[in-house]
């Protein structure tokens, strides 16, 4: 699993969206503009807190060893942690799915109308080790407490080297339907340095039995910027995964957290690490060779072939409620973001809470609309639709969207922002700017973008210039 963070900027090369920290913080309108804001919004970027999620996220925390990247709540089980359907339970395993199950039971319902789930993600953590009949046990309740459509988009994070081909046959039986492939590096030395506990000849077997199994639509990562990774190295890399064929391939840039051991042994930029004009290079190779390959640039870090987007990742960048369930995980229900805790035993306790109606879901609930059209403006611009500039101006008012468009005037020119007319006609600078005025706005101005690829490389600035002009 990698991450993705909600606030208050995210990173240049944001990481995989399945598992968002966000802080627990509820949503309330009690400044101007007034609740008839959220009647007239449109549901691609801003939804009313009481609509039931149709997602769900499931941390399946277990992993052979910690990678020395990762700073996320894992417990690593060690080099004979199950890879077959018919190994025994690991007892760590199965009392957390039970403690997760006793969650997802006790987990409060209170809706008008509740629609099935369409999208569920089991994330971790390393997911595929957990034996399929402990995850039909999940779906099974998601069925009963939620209902899932029969073409719900199932998801799975899979490891090389942690399943076969019985196991994974297993897991589409059950509905899995989706398989995110955690490749990394196509290089021994690659995988050795960051602590992955396959080698590249499990990557070759890992793919090839995604292949034997008929997978439909499966995903691969990748991640760049690692220590000692040349040009040439990622070049191979992209080369490789294109050679493979799958339908969506994910990038992420390095990210050094304290608290790891790349954090104790490393200073980001600096060697044996690449420095920022290199990580750059790499994220503009990605996006060419991808490109080039007819893979769709849909999202800062995500590739598809056409129809092949992640259904579940959409959840978050449309702003839409969704819930977490498991160690760690966030949920945004009823206008409230909050996560669980990330050690075993904080996860204990808030399960007893939930089963006993003690647990405490108030956290801030001084955020105003401005925290909202925030969200909105951050997560629209991750992707290559961008922002709706017709709905956000419906949502949040006339004069934050000509603040916006005013202040984005400078990157027109510079082409790291794009401007398109309700035709999808990328206008040029000097048609933005005659078009600088409100009455303009509402009727020429759509959608504004981040270019490819230099606008997403300079996503950090631009999104702290939206927020200056939102909340001043």
């Amino acid at each position: 699993m990698l991450k993705s963070s909600i606030a208050p900027i995210f990173s240049i090369f944001p990481a995989k969206p399945n598992y968002p920290r966000l802080l627990c913080r509820a949503i309330s309108c009690n400044l101007n503009p007034t609740p008839t804001v959220r009647q007239n919004a449109s549901p691609n970027i801003f939804t009313t807190p009481q609509l039931a999620p149709t997602s769900a996220y499931i941390h399946l925390p277990f992993c052979r060893k910690r990678c020395y990247y990762c700073d996320f709540p894992i417990v690593a089980l060690g080099s004979h942690s199950p890879t077959q359907t018919n190994d025994d339970d690991d007892p760590r395993i199965s009392n957390y799915i039970q403690l997760l199950l006793r969650e997802i039971n006790a987990s409060n319902v209170n809706f008008k109308s509740h629609p099935p789930l369409e999208t569920v993600f089991f994330g971790g953590g390393t997911p595929s080790l957990v034996p399929p009949r402990l995850v039909s046990s999940i779906l099974d309740l998601l069925r009963v407490k939620f209902g899932v459509t029969s073409d719900a988009e199932i998801s799975m994070e899979m490891d090389p080297g942690t399943f076969d081909v019985r196991k994974l046959e297993e897991l589409m039986e059950l509905g899995v339907n989706r398989v995110s492939l955690g490749v990394q590096a196509f290089q021994e030395e690659l995988l050795k340095a960051c602590g992955r506990a396959h080698g590249v000849k499990e990557v070759y077997e890992a793919i090839e039995m995604v292949k034997t199994c008929r997978v439909e639509n499966w995903s691969l990562d990748l991640i760049s910027s690692l220590p000692n990774q040349t040009p040439h190295m990622w070049e191979e890399s992209l080369r490789l995964t294109i050679e493979a064929q799958p339908n969506h391939v994910s990038v992420y840039d390095l990210q050094v957290e304290q608290g790891t051991k790349f954090g104790a042994l490393y200073t980001p930029g600096e060697l044996p690490l690449p420095s920022d004009v290199q990580s750059a290079d790499f994220y503009r190779m990605a996006s060419r060779m991808l490109s080039g390959a007819g893979y769709n640039h849909y999202e800062i870090s995500s590739y598809c072939q056409n129809g092949f987007e992640c259904k579940h990742n959409f959840t978050y960048w449309k702003n839409k409620p969704f819930y977490g369930f498991g160690l760690g995980s966030a949920s945004y229900v009823s206008g409230m973001r909050f996560s669980r805790p990330k050690n075993m035993r904080g996860y204990i306790d808030f399960v007893q809470s939930l089963e006993n109606g003690t647990a405490d879901y108030t956290g801030n609930t001084n955020t105003d609309v401005r925290d909202l059209a925030s969200d909105v403006v951050m997560l629209s611009l991750r992707t290559a639709r961008g922002l709706d500039l017709k709905s956000f101006r419906c949502a949040f008012g006339n004069s934050v969207v000509a603040s916006l468009c005013e202040v984005y005037m400078p990157y027109i020119e510079s082409g790291h922002v794009l401007c398109l007319n309700e035709h999808g006609t990328i206008l040029t600078a000097n048609e933005y700017n005659s078009l600088l005025n409100e009455d303009g706005i509402g009727q020429a101005l759509a959608y504004i973008r981040l270019s490819d690829p230099d606008g997403f490389l300079f996503s950090n600035e631009l999104i702290s210039t939206a927020f200056a002009v939102i909340a001043p």
